[in-house]
């Protein structure tokens, strides 16, 4: 089957993967879902879902041979585990978890976060102590809602930015994570039906966007700042909150 013809869509997507790509790069933190909303202007969020994610595999493939001596391995091996229990969870709740329950939630729990760090700690310093049960709740929540509506990101910042690693570090031990955890979603996101030929001749379109921005954003963050680099993405964190909490709201019929 042909992919989508609709101009409109690809005034949607191209920026869409863009600004994904440079989150996957380790820029920016959460802002990869926004990815979703934005392909959702122009067609069902469902859709969008199925579309993404081969090129996420994509973005994650650039992304694992630039970070591939640069990860914190303590933090994966408390999280990774615990991420694929949030997927499995997902999956056997797919049918009971609506999404917008879930972004609200994931969006006021972010917002609380920001806040306390801006107004209550702070900025973030050398690396903190690992903490195997905060860090296996916070992968689990991180699996789970990247599993039911791509917002995997800011549960997974609730525990890692409070380590303060050096930018390249905490880059490349978020892209090792998100790309278990988006390979391991293959599988059940193909029984859910999420794949069809017109999703995946649609990513193929988009594909060669995938690797440019990654590598863009791999580049920004081998030269950043230590502490623009926090600045930066807490901020994103914030607007991320605010995006996913009208999301919700508005889904559940509160505005």
């Amino acid at each position: 089957m042909l992919p989508i013809t609709d101009p409109l869509f690809y005034a949607y997507a191209v920026p869409a993967i863009l600004i994904v790509g440079l989150s996957k790069g380790g820029f920016g933190g959460g802002i990869a879902l926004i990815g979703v909303p934005l392909m959702s202007l122009a067609i069902s969020p469902i859709q969008a879902a199925g579309i993404m994610l081969p090129i996420l595999l994509v973005m994650d493939a650039v992304g694992l041979l630039s970070y591939r001596h640069s990860f914190h391995k303590p933090t994966l091996k408390l999280m990774i585990p615990a991420g694929c229990v949030g997927i499995a969870i997902g999956w056997a709740t797919a049918a009971y978890v609506t999404d917008d329950h879930v972004r609200l939630i994931v969006g006021l729990i972010s917002l609380a976060f920001v806040l306390k760090h801006w107004f209550g700690q702070s900025a973030a310093g050398e690396a903190g102590e690992q903490n195997r049960y905060l860090g296996a709740f916070w992968g689990m929540v991180a699996g789970f809602t990247s599993f039911v509506s791509h917002s995997g990101g800011p549960p997974y910042q609730m525990y890692t930015l409070k380590l303060g690693l050096p930018p390249i570090l905490y880059a490349g031990t978020a892209v090792l994570f998100f790309s278990v955890i988006n390979a391991t979603k293959v599988i059940p996101y193909f029984f859910l039906g999420q794949f069809d030929t017109a999703n995946l001749a649609t990513s193929v379109v988009l594909m060669p966007l995938a690797p440019l921005a990654t590598y863009a954003g791999v580049r920004i963050v081998r030269v950043i700042d230590h502490s623009v680099f926090y600045r930066f993405t807490y901020t994103c964190v914030f607007f991320v909150a605010l995006k996913l909490i009208w999301d919700g709201l508005v889904g559940l019929g509160y505005l």
